[in-house]
């Protein structure tokens, strides 16, 4: 996702959106706490965490940031930690729900989330934004409310990179 979709450096971790009754399974969190809008850091539960061998400790650069840092690799940081989000069937019904079937087909309640934007573009804002971030990047699947668009069946759209020079990289 980051280097196909979000244009920006591998290493860079996503973070964790988990069923809020689940986190503590994965996350050094009190079961009452709540984070529905990934505002607390939390370090990953040491049963998840891969420590790195004596060679991994002795890497440097990209080589040693590209280590994996536990068996949720996409939303650990170097030092185990994770930006977390809990998810609430109460406040988010539906995205609770994506989650739950999730769970339920594959026994992991965590996914992947992250900004709906491209490193350095400011975050979608309306269905048209989604639709023209969703064509530049190879993004394969784009859900919007109700409806699910395959890159495939979409209208050829006229390759253009011009856009990526509108804003300045963080």
């Amino acid at each position: 996702m980051n280097l196909k979709i979000k244009y920006r450096e591998s290493f860079r971790p996503f973070a964790p959106a988990v069923l809020a009754d689940r986190a503590d399974d994965y996350f050094e969190i009190d079961r009452e706490q709540k984070s529905p809008y990934m505002l607390i850091v939390t370090p990953v539960k040491s049963e998840h965490r891969i420590p790195m061998t004596e060679a991994q400790q002795n890497l440097f650069g990209i080589e040693k940031l590209n280590v994996p840092r536990s068996n949720l690799p996409a939303i650990t940081h170097v030092n185990y930690s994770a930006r977390l989000q809990t998810i609430h069937e109460e406040t988010n019904p539906r995205f609770h729900k994506l989650v739950t079937g999730f769970n339920q087909r594959t026994g992991c309640p965590v996914l992947v989330n992250t900004s709906f934007n491209v490193r350095g573009v400011p975050i979608v804002e309306s269905p048209e934004d989604a639709y023209r971030c969703f064509m530049r990047t190879e993004m394969d699947y784009l859900v919007l409310e109700n409806y699910l668009l395959e890159k495939a069946d979409q209208p050829e759209w006229e390759k253009d990179d011009s856009w990526m020079g509108e804003f300045g990289l963080d």
